[in-house]
């Protein structure tokens, strides 16, 4: 029993961040209807920007501060997150307006590799240290109730509620402000938003802001456990599914996708893993995404799209 558990919470632990990232998928794609393959660049962007402006940092100030250097790396990092977001909005999507969703699918790859092209080139393509001071010894707990106890990782407990509180904020930010409820109104109706005087441009920058923000800390958490390199976006990458399974426009969906898809890799590697030989976490996923893509292609939580002719 202590084992089992053991593997749901690295499962649960794992599944927030694959959440965590998957709300950058449908942040954007409930403002402006684009699905945005490029969040995966934004991580790896995004945690090179901060792994490297928080290395420059002591040079500029003439002291070594790990957190003021940290603290200095994530704002400038934020910085350049939100300079992405007005040239996407300004040079990309602004230009593709009232377009084919194939055609602002395409726009997105072609700021993948712009993202992973203009980053290493600014900031360099070796492997980089992210240190924010995660605890890196593990966790024994139920030691009374379990032999040996329940190991948890420390660093993964922390990174999950890092991950809790900022999809909550976002959850509390889309409910209860002013620019939530602009967002929500954009994404129910693009042009009803306009005709009461929401302007398009300004949500849009924001909300790509939104996701570059989430994609900073998921490349924060992310590269504090495997160092910032070129991997980083194929991790992203994993959240695929996790909107396939959650619903693309639900932000609850992702929350909830995530969580399954992390307890599911985890338990099926562990238990149905040795009968094939292992590997099965690789593609545990995705696999569960073709199901659902061919009973229930909108999601859990997904709004159901029902064509009338």
């Amino acid at each position: 029993m202590g084992f089992f558990l053991e593997t749901l919470f690295g499962g649960l632990m794992a599944g927030m961040l694959y959440s965590l990232i998957a709300l950058g998928f449908v942040l954007i794609y409930k403002a402006s209807g684009v699905f945005n393959f490029a969040q995966g660049a934004m991580v790896l962007f995004a945690a090179l920007a901060m792994a490297r402006f928080a290395e420059w940092a002591p040079q500029l100030l003439g002291f070594d501060n790990k957190i003021l250097a940290n603290l200095i790396g994530f704002g400038m990092a934020m910085l350049a997150m939100i300079a992405v977001a007005w040239v996407i909005e300004r040079f990309v999507l602004g230009k593709l307006v009232n377009q084919e969703g194939i055609t602002l699918l395409m726009a997105t790859l072609g700021i993948t590799y712009f993202l992973d092209g203009f980053g290493q080139t600014l900031f360099g393509s070796d492997i980089y240290k992210i240190d924010v001071g995660l605890p890196k010894d593990p966790l024994f707990l139920f030691e009374s109730v379990f032999q040996g106890g329940v190991l948890i990782s420390q660093e993964d407990l922390y990174a999950a509620v890092i991950a809790a509180a900022l999809v909550a904020a976002l959850s509390l930010f889309f409910q209860k402000t002013a620019t939530g409820r602009a967002l929500r109104a954009v994404a129910d109706d693009h042009q009803a938003a306009q005709s009461i005087g929401i302007p398009l441009s300004r949500i849009w920058v924001i909300v790509w802001s939104v996701a570059g923000f989430v994609a900073l800390v998921a490349g924060m958490i992310w590269g504090s456990k495997l160092g910032v390199q070129f991997s980083l976006s194929l991790v992203a990458l994993k959240a695929l599914p996790v909107v396939i399974l959650g619903g693309l426009t639900s932000v609850p969906g992702a929350i909830i996708g995530g969580l399954i898809i992390g307890v599911g890799e985890k338990l099926s590697e562990v238990y149905i893993g040795p009968m094939f030989g292992g590997g099965i976490e690789i593609w545990f996923a995705y696999v569960l995404a073709l199901l659902f893509l061919v009973v229930r292609p909108q999601g859990l939580f997904g709004e159901k799209i029902i064509d009338r002719v």
